[in-house]
């Protein structure tokens, strides 16, 4: 499929599939919404959760649906450093991104840090199914494969679920794909994701998930946080 870059509502870039009509990240601003989805109503949820029950360890284990350009994990990243948590990340995607794709953004110096290019580089640039601490609070681990061959069981505190959407790829917002994340998930665990169709609620709900509506990012009203409770 022909790939393209483009430049997004707050100046940021991400990747378009012209064919679908869809983005990497939303087009209001792939920034804006990944720190509001994933970093805001996700990691840093649950690290203020960590501090509320006084859990020293101050460890997260992330999971990300669809690594892409790696903007959620350059993020997450970032915020691992200023917080002083140990995140431990893993990246899912099928089809990696190309070096000339990955050179073309400008996440770092967007976010005015240009000193961090060679980081996010790096981030890219590491052997795939090989687990590398890239900072002395962050360490990756990317896998190439599909999202419904992920076989983790009560593994992960966060899951970042940045799927393409369902209008053209309605097989993965399905109960058997959000099954596999309730059981990669530890208890008291959270997915998060851009997506707030009732749909894909009622697919969550199904699987076991206690699902509540969040303001959304830029452009959308909602995005859905979900949690993996006792049943």
């Amino acid at each position: 499929m022909q790939r393209r870059i483009i430049i997004t509502a707050d100046g940021s870039k991400t990747i378009q599939i012209e064919e679908w009509n869809e983005q990497y990240h939303s087009i209001h601003g792939a920034i804006q919404e990944a720190n509001h989805v994933y970093i805001k109503h996700g990691l840093l949820f649950c690290f203020d959760q960590l501090n509320a029950s006084n859990d020293k360890n101050q460890e997260i284990s992330v999971l990300e649906i669809g690594f892409g350009t790696g903007l959620n994990a350059f993020l997450s990243l970032l915020r691992a450093e200023d917080h002083h948590i140990d995140i431990h990340y893993t990246g899912i995607e099928a089809f990696p991104i190309s070096v000339k794709e990955m050179t073309a953004l400008n996440y770092a110096e967007e976010l005015q840090l240009p000193e961090k290019t060679a980081l996010f580089e790096e981030m890219h640039q590491i052997q795939w199914e090989d687990s590398q601490r890239l900072t002395p609070y962050f360490t990756l681990l990317k896998q190439q494969k599909f999202f419904k061959d992920i076989t983790e069981k009560n593994q992960f505190d966060v899951i970042y679920f940045d799927a393409f959407g369902a209008r053209v790829q309605p097989e993965l917002w399905t109960e058997s794909i959000f099954r596999i994340m309730f059981n990669a998930l530890k208890l008291n665990g959270i997915l998060v994701t851009y997506a707030a169709k009732g749909s894909v609620r009622r697919a969550m709900l199904s699987v076991g998930f206690s699902v509540e509506k969040l303001p959304g990012p830029p452009g959308k009203r909602e995005m859905l946080r979900a949690t993996k409770h006792l049943k």
